[in-house]
């Protein structure tokens, strides 16, 4: 592999979806089944599950709802249909999921001042749930702790829980059922799973193409997030972009601002899924940024690109998160880089569910497992960043064969985006990797110039 360069590259057009793939209700059944088998291993009788509007993606992977609003709690038992506990407002809406669950009316959960005379105390609906003395609960919210007594659920809930079993420690943290980041049952994903990512990436991958084509001086910020096209699915994290001395703050609504010429320019844009993000300058190329940083490609964004295309290089399954780990260290290591977060996660509904990429890490990626290409360069500088944000998927050969058979569309795409990555940008794939993203690896740092990217090719 040769140095990283500057070279004009056409991107193809790869398509876009005709449908969005719909998760079966067999596969919701089947994920309630292996979370009551890991349950019954940790000897657990019951599993509680909380979601709020920030924090959903574990019952959405449960149950295929997720509350508006309002707050909703999940109480699993070995036997029994699921319970679900909702407000006011979510009281139809969780009804119509596509798992069938019995539902309790809670009126805590209803926003401030809403009716309340119509519901049982958290009580005494856990308690005909099935909770109570001797219960051993194991409680997910959204995080995963060294200390399994830690619980970031609402006090009120766990204080609840507490005084049914009779100890603080027969409620625990039972997060990593869900997310560890080495077989959490949501870091391990089905085909039709699968096939949904890359539905997600293509439209939020599409809409940032389209803001590194349409953006110039003169439009506003709020101007230029229109050129994303979101389509109403919901989103992972508000829409992120910023130009000028605001970018630099990474995360960021846009505003008013005109865009100028020489500024700092960062947009990404996530929805269940899938998130994209692209940074560099509004520029043409060096004469129109700052005297001091014209080496900005040499500097930062060539050592940047030959790190991520080592790092796409090196997946596969069976590879050591800290491979992934010492190959950034190796390029991005020194501080001026400023490389703190893991460079890469897992991805789900949610934009981070776990990462096991870090310093040593001997967790094993495994098929099935959605990945973020996540290396964020913060050099607290004029040379500002430079960011390639991408989903990608690791498969089997089985599981490659099956994403083949079944969503033969999906299959061309993802071909396709591999060998352009291949020919175009030399990065050449393990054929476990499976790109999602419409930009795969796609970097122009000088953004008046997208057809001017970085490749590998010399």
């Amino acid at each position: 592999m040769s140095g990283a360069r500057l070279a004009e590259v056409e991107l193809p057009d790869f398509g876009m979806p005709a449908s969005m793939p719909v998760i079966p209700e067999s596969i919701y059944r089947d994920r309630m089944d292996r979370l009551r088998k890991r349950a019954a291993e940790r000897g657990l009788d019951r599993i509680v599950v909380y979601a709020d509007r920030e924090h959903s993606a574990n019952l959405s992977y449960l149950t295929g709802f997720d509350p508006r609003f309002e707050e909703a709690l999940l109480v699993v038992g070995q036997d029994d249909e699921p319970a679900i506990l909702v407000g006011n407002e979510c009281w139809g809406m969780a009804d119509a999921a596509p798992l069938s669950m019995r539902r309790h009316l809670y009126q805590d959960f209803s926003l401030p001042s809403q009716p309340r005379d119509r519901s049982l105390p958290l009580d005494e609906i856990l308690g005909q749930e099935g909770i109570g003395a001797g219960s051993r609960v194991g409680v997910v919210g959204w995080k995963v702790f060294d200390d399994s007594g830690i619980i970031d659920l609402p006090a009120f809930i766990v204080d609840e829980l507490r005084r049914l079993t009779g100890s603080i420690g027969a409620v625990e943290n039972a997060a990593d059922i869900l997310i560890g980041a080495a077989d959490g049952l949501r870091v391990i994903n089905e085909v039709e799973q699968l096939a949904y990512y890359e539905w997600a990436a293509c439209h939020t991958s599409s809409g940032v193409r389209r803001v590194l084509a349409g953006i110039r001086p003169g439009l506003t910020e709020q101007e230029a997030v229109r050129l994303l096209e979101w389509n109403g699915t919901p989103l992972s994290c508000h829409l992120m972009l910023t130009a000028g001395p605001r970018a630099s703050l990474g995360l960021l609504s846009p505003g008013d601002r005109p865009i100028e010429r020489g500024d700092r320019f960062t947009v990404a844009f996530g929805i269940w899924g899938a998130l994209n993000c692209r940074a560099g300058f509004v520029a043409e190329g060096p004469a129109d940024l700052p005297a001091e940083i014209n080496d900005y490609v040499s500097r930062l964004v060539a050592p940047y690109f030959e790190a991520v295309a080592e790092w796409y290089g090196a997946l596969h399954v069976g590879q050591l998160g800290g491979v992934l780990h010492e190959i950034v260290d190796r390029h991005l290591g020194d501080p001026f880089f400023g490389i703190f977060l893991n460079p890469g996660h897992q991805i789900h509904l949610d934009e981070w569910v776990n990462s096991p990429v870090g310093p040593g890490s001997d967790i094993e990626l495994a098929s099935g497992m959605a990945l973020q290409v996540d290396i964020i360069p913060a050099t607290g500088t004029e040379y500002f960043t430079t960011n390639i944000e991408d989903g990608i998927a690791l498969a089997d050969s089985s599981l490659r064969e099956e994403m083949a058979d079944r969503y033969p569309d999906t299959w061309g795409r993802i071909r396709a985006r591999r060998l352009f990555m291949r020919d175009s940008l030399g990065i050449d794939l393990h054929p476990d990797v499976l790109p999602f993203s419409n930009i795969p690896a796609y970097l122009p740092p000088f953004l008046l110039r997208p057809d001017r990217v970085m490749t590998m090719i010399g």
